[in-house]
């Protein structure tokens, strides 16, 4: 009978244990069901039907709003300006952030206000830049008077009306605002480096290309690669700065999957057709992202349970 309870005991730690994990859980669980899995199933359920939101949902065409989306001329723009702004942010925005951060992590007279400086736009509402930006951008606006005032206002062209012109406009206006976000994460990353690794390799003849190249990039991957997913997925969902900016114009040159699916979604009052490109959207996103842990930040998530000791 002593051997049998003996035996019982670390059973009930354990099953007691588990039961506490479990009650904590459950609210997440439940908010988590409720609020991402549900509407997503029902996205899911809506965009197989043609329906304009009022309505029953009567009138089933299965996978026809896939179809139409996919083979949509104005759809694949969207996704290809969508893959125009990550391409740039990669080759322009995150560099350009990244060495912001280099200089402004090194110590100088006024380097706390240049932070403060560069990170201020990010805070700024994306409603209140957009306007901002078409007041600056239109003609007989700021950059047309200052153009004009030092004898270059044959350079000026209204960049958000021309359609050859207004992607490169927004990713301007995109980089403005976002750049400072990328900079602040990668000062943050910088910090964790320990000086000495540089001082020593200063020590050993290193020059101060040298240490950034072979020390503090390889230490800085790991806060670098969180920076570039966050620019991928950010631009995949972009949609605010555009709207309010062009709303998707002119002639649907500066449209996104976002804009796209609003436009059709609710000014065309097609929301079982917006449905189903919300939904590729979300699958895309799903994707990118699934892919990107699994063959970027697997090391890295990895290496952080590892060191956590969990």
């Amino acid at each position: 009978m002593t051997s049998r309870l003996r035996a019982g005991k670390p059973d009930r730690p354990g099953r007691d244990r588990l039961t506490t994990i479990g009650l904590f859980i459950l609210p997440a669980l439940a908010l988590y069901a409720v609020f991402v899995l549900f509407p997503v199933v029902q996205a899911m359920r809506f965009s197989l039907f043609k329906w304009n939101g009022l309505q029953p949902l009567t009138d089933f065409v299965g996978l026809a709003n896939y179809q139409k989306a996919l083979a949509d001329p104005i759809f694949q723009g969207a996704v290809s300006h969508n893959i125009f702004v990550i391409v740039l942010s990669l080759a322009i925005q995150i560099p350009f952030a990244l060495g912001l951060a280099l200089l402004l992590s090194r110590e100088f007279r006024g380097r706390t206000l240049l932070r403060l400086t560069f990170f201020a736009p990010y805070v700024i509402a994306e409603v209140i830049t957009g306007v901002v930006w078409t007041l600056m951008l239109q003609p007989n606006g700021l950059a047309d008077g200052l153009l004009t005032g030092i004898g270059l206002g044959a350079l000026y062209q209204p960049w958000l009306a021309d359609p050859d012109t207004v992607m490169l406009a927004m990713f301007v206006i995109i980089s403005w605002k976002y750049f400072g976000f990328h900079m602040i994460l990668l000062l943050a990353g910088l910090q964790q480096i320990p000086r000495e690794l540089e001082e020593a390799a200063a020590i050993d003849g290193a020059s101060r290309n040298q240490a950034i190249r072979y020390i503090t990039l390889p230490l800085l991957g790991p806060t670098l690669r969180v920076s570039i997913f966050l620019s991928i997925i950010g631009a995949l969902q972009l949609f605010d700065l555009i709207w309010v900016t062009t709303g998707g114009g002119p002639i649907n040159a500066s449209n996104t999957m976002a804009t796209y699916m609003f436009e059709w979604g609710f000014k065309r009052h097609q929301l079982g057709y917006g449905t189903a490109v919300a939904v590729i959207l979300f699958v895309v996103a799903l994707v990118v992202g699934l892919a990107y842990q699994r063959w970027v930040l697997r090391r890295d998530i990895d290496g952080a349970l590892t060191s956590g000791g969990f």
